[in-house]
């Protein structure tokens, strides 16, 4: 995607860049979702923020469906520079996604599906796979991204795996976003859910039942 000099360390060392990003991003989500990160880092959250937070979470998520399949549509038709765009704005999506939930987590809650046998198990079936393609799906993702911001299009197409991977990466976290919207939906728009602060959250403020 952008030409870079042959001695960047980071277009040298692009598998290891991806690996350390890797590694903090595991660290900073794990870390609050186990409430091993300081309940006071977050801001306090009522059940209501919570549930403004789990709204604006699927918009961008919506969002990026759309930006990732359109990403997906220009590099087809060889548009290049709008392949770039939008691969930049989904990852920017990502890191909004990503500040949003863990606001979340850590200073509020998640919510445990509530209904009938035959919605849960298709539900955590689709929610599983979501959890599981994003896991899988970061050093995929940074990967791609770090190899499109330190080559030229030429050694993209070339020297690097960046097509076959980033057809992964586009493919596998499309997956996981609409799998999420859609669990989103079934929670809570459709059936019912029951409020559990985090343990980050416990810390600061009480549960909300």
């Amino acid at each position: 995607m952008a030409t870079a000099s042959a001695d960047n360390p980071l277009k040298e060392h692009a598998a290891a860049v991806t690996a350390v990003l890797s590694v903090v991003g595991y660290t900073v989500v794990v870390g609050t979702f186990f409430g091993l990160v300081p309940g006071t880092v977050f801001p306090e959250l009522s059940l209501e923020q919570v549930n403004r937070l789990s709204d604006a979470i699927a918009v961008v998520n919506t969002l990026n469906v759309f930006v990732i399949a359109m990403g997906w549509r220009w590099i087809r038709r060889n548009e290049v520079r709008k392949h770039k765009a939008a691969m930049i704005t989904s990852f920017t999506l990502i890191l909004v996604f990503l500040v949003m939930y863990l606001t979340k987590i850590g200073g509020g809650g998640t919510k445990e599906f509530v209904g009938p046998a035959l919605a849960y198990y298709p539900y955590l079936a689709m929610l599983a796979i979501h959890i599981i393609l994003s896991i899988v799906s970061v050093p995929v993702v940074l990967y791609a991204l770090v190899l499109g911001l330190t080559h030229s299009e030429g050694e993209l197409r070339t020297q690097t795996p960046h097509r076959k991977v980033g057809r992964i990466a586009a493919g596998a976290w499309l997956l996981s976003l609409a799998l999420g919207v859609v669990t989103y939906f079934l929670l809570n728009h459709i059936y019912g859910w029951e409020y559990i602060a985090s343990r980050a959250a416990a810390l600061v403020v009480p549960v909300v039942a």
